[in-house]
């Protein structure tokens, strides 16, 4: 079966998934999370892989150990492509990401030296312009707010430097289209135009060389 977007019962899956977040509701409607949600996730994947490599679906339960809600399930589907890009969907509608959402030690250090940098920064800018200009936005993650170490608060791309993380983002409400094969399109479209940050920070930064703890 080929990917035909996710029918509206996926979205009303997590409305009601909001309102009772419990195991209970999990259980009595995990049938419909496998067939409305899981299942065009699978098929959207096995489309996609030929382009950007094979994906996987995060677990729907939550790590609830170190946080203050203790709400067993997410409220959205995600999904991550082996070449870069993430994919989401929830009762809000679908949502995109690509780039490095949280950077490493080691992976901070060398963003922070290209950013700084005549060369390499100003083509960073460029390519922020070029991916904001087609739809997504490019966004810092977890900023810091003052100059990090070592950098003057003067400095022409202070902004891109206090970012420990960087990403292009779209998001689509609910719309027709999402239960059509056009959600494909969307997607693909997205991570197409998002692709020249993420070739920068493959370049530029490269994924961690530190241990996994």
């Amino acid at each position: 079966m080929t990917f035909q977007g996710w029918p509206a019962e996926a979205l009303d899956f997590y409305a009601h998934l909001e309102a009772d977040n419990s195991k209970t509701f999990w259980q009595d409607h995990k049938a419909r999370y496998e067939q409305d949600v899981r299942e065009p996730m699978e098929h959207l994947l096995a489309r996609l892989e030929p382009e950007f490599g094979p994906g996987k679906i995060f677990r729907p339960n939550r790590d609830v150990r170190f946080s203050a809600d203790k709400s067993p399930y997410k409220t959205h589907i995600g999904a991550h492509l082996q070449a870069g890009g993430y994919i989401q969907l929830s009762a809000d509608g679908l949502a995109c990401g690509n780039g490095l959402y949280q950077l490493a030690p080691d992976q901070l250090d060398r963003y922070r030296s290209a950013v700084a940098e005549d060369v390499a920064g100003a083509e960073l800018e460029r390519v922020i312009a070029r991916v904001s200009g087609a739809g997504p936005q490019v966004v810092g993650r977890d900023s810091l707010k003052t100059a990090p170490r070592g950098y003057p608060k003067d400095h022409p791309r202070i902004g891109l430097l206090r970012h420990k993380g960087l990403v292009a983002w779209q998001e689509w409400p609910p719309e027709a289209w999402l239960g059509t094969p056009a959600a494909y399109d969307r997607i693909t479209g997205f991570l197409r135009v998002s692709q020249p940050l993420k070739d920068w920070l493959d370049g530029h930064v490269g994924p961690s060389t530190l241990p996994s703890r």
